[in-house]
């Protein structure tokens, strides 16, 4: 089984030779003893302004295995690598009716994706529109305010991830991850996101991607049903017996509810139908504007602008002295701020940025951590809570403009766009507002707070002409779906809780995984069709 070697440095201009050359170096070993040698992972070390350097893993087959394996036991940054394949185990039990999830998001196309791949031909129920449809529909909102309940930045093919920078950035340990990196490119995605350490799609061909995979899942024998929403759940001795939609009724082997953080419908529909739900954890705030330039000096001072160098990106977080949390969140380097509302009379702001990274500003979501004992336990407490926010924020400009403020406007309690150092990008408007009206004290002091703090961090967030445009309230679902080990409900044994919306998962990488999860448990509970 080959090695990862890991902790090779190497400076911003060495190429791919002579890093692994310097593994190979490190673990004693020549050319001739090497079958494979590629660049795993790389990520960039920018700590030290006088020590910017690239920290790479090296992927090294050797002839000898046992060699390998004595290299491992030796050297503690040395792994054995773990294959990407994933080998189900699928039971022999035949149950009628087929496998409906409903979502296809990263959760649900992950999951319809490994149940097609293995002879099941999943139904799926989407809520929003195809990729292209709702692209049209998307682009149609921002430039006119017209908004469509089912085809938006939360709602469609692809779920929320579509409408992102298309980050595969994680912090899970899972092998299975290895897989969806994998499954990316062999749909479209830049082959590199398989050696960064921070990859990212982009969400121009993260469009295209979704819809390779979809054609993939059809060709396989499964099913999508685009603009076609769960709208019953049939539960009786502990299983469900079947779903209905706009196509009517369906029998049902399982059920996998892998809608995202936004489907407040879906949600209610399962607690009408019985279904445990609890409230969470999440976090609000507003998405923050520099210029792409301002964020790179800040990184990497003289050297911003080396072609060798990624676009400046960054992830801060502080803790207050009441322990509450205010960290920033979907950074997107030269990306855009873009509306993400998906109900009439809600103003929510997301970032986007396309593989290029290429835009003028780079913006991240500066969110402070909410918690069940500051919204209410009940269930829907938390939407309730988001709500609010977004409504009000829809009320303070009459449209879905966003409330906005340079940094020096909002710390100082006088709120102005003049004097702003960027140029907002948010495509409906922004209009200048006191952001305190908009959320609770404990949320905008904490905001104050952290500013502070990630000003002596990362110079560009001393710029008080940066723009905070207003509300971030999507961060994380605010329920989860309780379930057990094997991956289903207390209300029915059949009922498949997954992804983001259900509360396991935080990004596109953590939610297919997830879906890949119930795949597998799905696979090892009942056969497929004949």
């Amino acid at each position: 089984m080959p090695i990862i070697v890991n902790n090779i440095s190497a400076g911003t201009g060495a190429s791919a030779e002579e890093v692994i050359d310097k593994a190979r170096k490190k673990i004693g070993v020549t050319l001739s003893q090497t079958v494979r040698a590629d660049i795993h992972k790389s990520s960039l070390d920018a700590r030290k302004r006088d020590n910017i350097h690239f920290v790479h893993s090296v992927y090294i087959e050797l002839a000898d295995p046992r060699r390998e394996q004595r290299i491992c036991a030796k050297d503690k940054s040395c792994r054995l690598a773990v294959p990407s394949e994933i080998v189900p185990v699928i039971s022999g039990q035949k149950r009628s009716g087929r496998t409906v999830i409903a979502g296809f998001g990263p959760a649900g196309m992950f999951c319809a994706l490994m149940l097609a791949e293995n002879g099941y031909r999943p139904l799926v129920l989407e809520k929003g529109p195809d990729a292209d449809r709702r692209t049209e529909l998307v682009s149609r909102f921002w430039e006119t305010g017209d908004l469509d309940g089912s085809g938006n930045v939360q709602f469609g093919e692809g779920g929320a991830g579509t409408f992102s920078d298309g980050k595969l950035t994680t912090r899970i340990r899972d092998p299975r991850c290895r897989y969806v990196l994998e499954t990316f490119a062999r749909f479209g995605a830049d082959p590199s996101i398989l050696t960064k350490a921070k990859p990212h799609i982009g969400t121009d061909v993260l469009r295209t991607v979704v819809k390779n995979i979809r054609k993939e899942v059809i060709r396989l024998g499964g099913e999508i049903a685009f603009e076609t929403p769960l709208t019953a759940l049939n539960i009786s001795d502990g299983r469900v017996k079947s779903v209905v939609s706009s196509r009517g009724e369906e029998e049902c082997a399982a059920a996998v509810i892998a809608c995202g953080h936004s489907a407040g419908d879906t949600f209610r529909l399962l607690s009408k139908s019985g279904v445990t739900l609890e409230a969470k954890p999440f976090s609000v705030g507003a998405r923050i504007e520099h210029t792409r330039e301002a964020v790179d000096r800040s990184l990497y001072g003289e050297l911003a602008g080396d072609p060798m160098l990624p676009v400046g990106e960054y992830q801060l977080s502080h803790h207050t002295a009441s322990g509450r949390g205010v960290y920033t969140f979907c950074m997107c380097p030269g990306g855009t701020v873009v509306p993400a509302a998906s109900e009439k009379g809600g103003t929510v702001t997301n970032g986007m940025s396309v593989f290029a990274r290429d835009g003028r500003n780079s913006n991240a979501a500066v969110v402070v951590s909410v918690t069940p004992e500051d919204f209410g336990h009940s269930p829907f407490d938390g939407f309730d809570f988001a709500k609010r926010i977004e409504r009000a924020a829809y009320s303070a400009t009459g449209s879905y403009e966003a409330p906005a403020a340079t940094v020096g406007g909002f710390l100082s309690g006088q709120p102005t766009l003049k004097g702003a150092s960027v140029e907002p990008t948010y495509a409906c408007g922004v209009h200048e507002y006191e952001l305190r009206k908009l959320f609770p004290a404990f949320v905008t002091d904490t905001l104050a707070e952290g500013l502070a703090a990630f000003s002596k961090k990362l110079a560009c967030y001393g710029d008080m002409g940066a723009v905070l445009t207003a509300p971030e309230t999507r961060t994380s679902s605010p329920i989860k779906l309780p379930r057990n080990d094997l991956g289903y409900t207390e209300a029915a044994d059949n009922l498949y809780p997954c992804g983001e919306g259900a509360g396991y998962a935080g990004g596109i990488m953590s939610a297919a995984v997830d879906g890949i999860r119930t795949a597998l448990s799905i696979m090892a509970s009942y056969a497929p069709r004949d």
